[in-house]
Order: structure tokens, then C-alpha cells, then sequence
């Protein structure tokens, strides 16, 4: 590796807005098993598909339907 790189000429990344940023959530064990089953069977990490999931649902404005019994 060179000891010295010269990076006047870079420009900043375009996709920075992208990037994806790390949080602290809570699932339940069911969930977090769901997903890792879906995973095995895909080939697709788990974290990746619940990313995909929720994306899913924020891109389509999907709104949660409860009803309390």
C-alpha cells in the first residue's frame, strides 16, 4: 500500500443519503425466529429482510391495523 494518497481530485459520496444507520430495537424471540427461517430458506441475512420489510411498509405508507377486543 502506498504510504501517501492524494484524494484532491475525490468527490463526495453520492449515496450517502442511502446509507443506512445502526439502532438498538427490541423484537420478540418469534420474530427475530421468522425472520432467520425466511433467511436460511432464501439466502438473504435476516437483518437485511426485516430492513426490506419495513422499507416495504414506509414506502407504501402501510398503517397498522389493530382492533382491541
Amino acid at each position: 500500500m502506498r504510504e501517501e494518497y492524494d484524494f484532491s481530485g475525490g468527490r463526495k459520496n453520492p449515496y450517502v443519503k442511502k446509507l443506512k444507520k445502526t439502532i438498538t430495537i427490541n423484537l420478540d424471540v418469534a420474530t427475530i425466529d421468522y425472520f432467520k427461517e425466511l433467511a436460511e430458506s432464501t439466502g438473504i441475512p435476516y437483518q437485511t429482510l426485516i430492513n426490506m420489510y419495513l422499507s416495504d411498509c414506509a414506502v407504501n405508507k402501510k398503517k397498522l391495523q389493530m382492533s382491541w377486543g
